[in-house]
């Protein structure tokens, strides 16, 4: 009769989550506006926070900011850094 060795595992692997994170804008600073950003900041951290695949890595925004270019946007150049830095994204 053959042999049979079970070998048991040492531990679980750790899962290594994606670090995600949230950039949202408003262009003007009028109330209607900053409730929308409240509304993206919440539905981001929501969305982020329910996948459990996703360590959340910030909230990133700017209100009554043009979203002409980049460089006027100083929490988007934050974020984008931050990816850089390896804050953001794949572990």
């Amino acid at each position: 009769m053959p042999v049979i060795t079970k070998i048991e595992p040492v531990g679980k692997a750790a899962v290594k989550k994606k670090r995600v994170a949230a950039y949202c804008r408003v262009s003007t600073d009028s109330d209607k506006q900053l409730l929308s950003l409240e509304t993206q900041k919440s539905h981001y951290e929501d969305t982020i926070g329910a996948n459990p695949e996703w360590e959340f890595a910030g909230l990133y925004y700017d209100e009554g900011i043009s979203g002409t270019r980049k460089e006027t946007r100083p929490a988007l150049m934050r974020m984008i850094t931050d990816c850089e830095n390896g804050k953001i994204g794949k572990r």
